[in-house]
């Protein structure tokens, strides 16, 4: 299954790319599950995401690895794929791109996901679909306490 969330933030590209880290990820995390984060290296390819999903009587273990990185001055692009994925996933690929647009920005999440069986790829879709519309609100209210802090940058 595949969507694309695009959200378009008030803040300039180099204040968003720049801040695409883990404070970032702990921000935009899904309230539930309450997810915790166990190992987070950066963006660059190697590097490694690992975070422990709370589902109040189990726990699961996600683990990502960044695949690729690219940036120039127009955009920013990375790709995490799963490799140790929750029992309800059997395939992760997720690009991060965040793109100049004037003095705001636009964030793409395009994500592409599998579950162990087919009818579940639709079961789970609205769902996981929700996780990534809840971040535009948090993509836009950590930006816009991001650049008031800098002062309007």
């Amino acid at each position: 299954m595949y969507f694309e969330i695009i959200t378009e933030v008030k803040a300039n590209f180099e204040t968003v790319a720049g801040n695409f880290d883990q404070r970032l990820l702990t921000k935009v995390s899904p309230s539930f599950p309450p997810a915790r984060l166990l190992r987070y290296d950066g963006n660059m390819p190697g590097n490694e995401v690992h975070v422990e999903l709370n589902f109040l009587l189990f726990r699961q273990v996600w683990k990502s690895k960044i695949i690729s990185f690219q940036k120039n001055e127009e955009r920013m692009v990375f790709v995490d794929e799963g490799t140790e994925l929750p029992f309800f996933l059997s395939y992760w690929h997720h690009e991060h791109r965040v793109e100049r647009k004037g003095q705001s920005s636009l964030i793409r999440d395009k994500v592409t996901f599998r579950t162990p069986i087919v009818i579940t790829d639709y079961l789970m879709f609205p769902a996981m679909y929700l996780q990534f519309w809840s971040r535009k609100a948090k993509y836009r209210r950590y930006f816009r306490n991001l650049v008031f802090s800098e002062g309007g940058k």
